[in-house]
């Protein structure tokens, strides 16, 4: 591979994608505390104008309210579902196992707006009202895929001779499953719980076709881009998100390594 100086091409070209990725991120709070309502550089000042200009926002409380809502609920079922079939599918063989599962994890791949259609469709036709319900609907839909796959490799990685010596000493099937299999795969659970906590918390196209009345977050944003005049303000609520983002993922990887010492694995591969 050619080299410039001591680093190489690839090395480059990494260096290149991380600015790309993550210089939006960056420059979100540099904005953010920029007294000018101008998105531009240079910068015209210091201020907590518009972190201040939030808390007065009475439709942004009810829109975030909205969102953790759907994002705790949605977590909590789409986790309990994709527990559920990531048991089934690395510890039990039924008939049709690669078919059914791979109709389960279709969503992974369904266009967003295809399934919100489709949801909008069939919420009309069952004569129910557009609300924060059917929203859980759809985002349970689309992030039970995603936790299949985290806890399945969660299971697939669980000695099953820890299973086997709970059924030796007389524990029964739920009883080993309550007290080992479950602490055992907790960071895969908690992560699963993170992930869908995210997706569903950052969903517009399906929250967009199913909110009815009840706006979610981003779909309050979505508004707020529309107003040049309300930019900053935008800005500001994206840098407090980031944050939050920032705070979940360094909590997922620290209980991600206690599970790791717990299982006496290695602790390598996570977020951080």
């Amino acid at each position: 591979m050619r080299t410039v100086g001591k680093l190489t091409w690839l090395h480059v070209y990494l260096v290149v994608f991380l600015v790309f990725l993550y210089a939006p991120a960056v420059l979100l709070p540099v904005f953010a505390f920029n007294s000018s309502r101008v998105v531009a550089f240079p910068l015209s000042g210091f201020t907590f104008d518009w972190f201040r200009l939030l808390l007065d926002t009475e439709p942004l409380f009810d829109a975030t309210r909205n969102s953790l809502i759907i994002a705790v609920i949605t977590a909590v079922f789409a986790t309990i579902l994709g527990t559920f079939a990531a048991r089934a599918s690395t510890r039990y063989r039924f008939p049709w196992k690669k078919g059914v599962m791979g109709f389960v994890m279709l969503p992974l791949v369904l266009p967003e707006i295809i399934v919100g259609v489709s949801l909008l469709v069939v919420i009309l036709q069952l004569g129910l009202n557009l609300s924060l319900w059917s929203i859980i609907l759809g985002h349970v839909l689309i992030c039970t895929p995603f936790c299949i796959a985290i806890l399945s490799a969660s299971f697939q990685g669980l000695d099953r001779s820890y299973e086997e010596a709970s059924h030796d000493l007389g524990r029964s099937h739920f009883a080993t499953f309550m007290l080992i299999t479950l602490p055992l795969v907790a960071p895969g659970i908690i992560a699963s719980l993170l992930v869908s906590f995210t997706i569903s918390l950052d969903e517009f196209i399906i929250a967009f076709f199913l909110s009815g009345t009840d706006a979610t977050l981003p779909v309050y944003i979505w508004g707020l881009v529309r107003f040049p005049q309300r930019l900053p303000s935008l800005m500001a609520l994206g840098t407090i998100l980031l944050v939050v983002s920032l705070c979940l993922l360094v909590a997922a990887e620290y209980v991600r390594r206690l599970g790791a010492r717990r299982t006496g694995t290695e602790a390598s591969g996570g977020f951080l």
